[in-house]
């Protein structure tokens, strides 16, 4: 039986597993202490358990550039979006395994470069409404490789996993512009790049490189 954290404004009466695949579906019946400091009625919402996640935006403070990277994403597909999405290097924690940890692996998986030294962006509960899928967001120093006419540095991913990622350098100014005008749906990238267009000075000094 699954067990949310014990809170003193909640109240769990029902909690089952629906479903069972590698990640479960929980369903659970609940009241939660409303604004007014009454309890609510009896609410029944269903929970997908897919845990702790990381991911960072590859940064090259000498350069000036970041690397995103494209991949095809079928509930983008089923959202009525375009399902090759623009990324960032990310991916779920294994049990037990720190954050930072996790981006190191992933970052050798998809674009095929390891981050110098991280910066905490900060923590993003990426689907309030559904998940307890909790991401740790970074910004990691980089050196970019070069890049192709059309700033593809490479594909990467895992084959056994059919992974087929795209990594592309992007100035950072035109990365930042993308994610201000919308053009990224991916909101954890977005995330990062807004958070970027704010800080890019400070960090760039607390790097060393102003």
């Amino acid at each position: 039986m699954f067990v949310l954290p014990s809170s003193p404004d909640v109240q769990v009466s029902t909690s089952e597993t629906v479903w069972q695949g590698r990640f479960p579906l929980e369903r659970i019946q609940f009241r939660n202490r409303r604004f007014d400091g009454t309890m609510s009625g009896l609410r029944t919402w269903e929970l997908w358990r897919r845990g702790r996640a990381a991911a960072f935006l590859p940064y090259d403070p000498v350069s000036d550039t970041v690397v995103l990277i494209e991949q095809f994403r079928l509930p983008a597909l089923a959202a009525g979006l375009n399902p090759v999405m623009t990324e960032l290097p990310a991916g779920l924690c294994d049990a037990g395994e720190a954050p930072e940890v996790a981006i190191r692996r992933e970052a050798v998986e998809e674009i095929g470069i390891a981050p110098r030294r991280m910066h905490h962006i900060g923590d993003f509960l990426l689907t309030p409404g559904g998940s307890d899928e909790n991401c740790a967001l970074y910004v990691g120093e980089i050196v970019a490789p070069p890049a192709g006419p059309d700033g593809l540095i490479g594909i990467g991913g895992l084959h056994d996993e059919e992974e087929d990622i795209r990594a592309t350098l992007w100035p950072l100014t035109r990365a930042i512009e993308a994610a201000l005008d919308g053009r990224i749906a991916n909101s954890v990238a977005t995330i990062a790049l807004l958070w970027m267009a704010a800080k890019r000075e400070w960090l760039r000094r607390d790097w060393g490189f102003a």
